[in-house]
């Protein structure tokens, strides 16, 4: 059974840093993608960024393109999420999610069928 176990969130000031990270067990997953999704209060669950685990391809939303960087750990099964340069519309539940797409990288919510429990990101201005 895959499992997905997110750490690192917390508070942090505008400007500072976080990296997150999403320790994945059940599988093998050196066919899948592993993603980052956030939802901020009262809005939808949206894409932040993910990796495809072989090829190490990389995909961002817009908002966080040169701010944010995904990457992974083979031998700890480790996904991190490097945040810098944060800002209060960073703030957000960060949830880890895995899909097994062979041929592209996912973007959407429901194409994802694994997902981690969230941890909590809070940026003060």
């Amino acid at each position: 059974q895959v499992q997905l176990v997110e750490s690192g969130g917390g508070l942090v000031q505008a400007g500072g840093s976080l990296r997150l990270s999403c320790a994945a067990s059940g599988r093998t997953f050196s066919d899948y993608v592993m993603g980052w999704f956030r939802q901020a209060p009262g809005k939808e669950r949206e894409f932040v960024a993910a990796v495809r685990w072989s090829s190490y391809v990389t995909r961002y939303t817009d908002r966080v393109k040169g701010r944010f960087t995904i990457s992974r750990e083979n031998a700890k099964n480790t996904v991190y999420l490097q945040m810098n340069s944060l800002v209060s519309e960073d703030t957000a539940v960060y949830y880890c999610a895995a899909d097994r797409s062979p041929y592209r990288i996912p973007t959407t919510v429901t194409e994802y069928d694994y997902w981690g429990q969230g941890t909590q990101v809070t940026v003060s201005s």
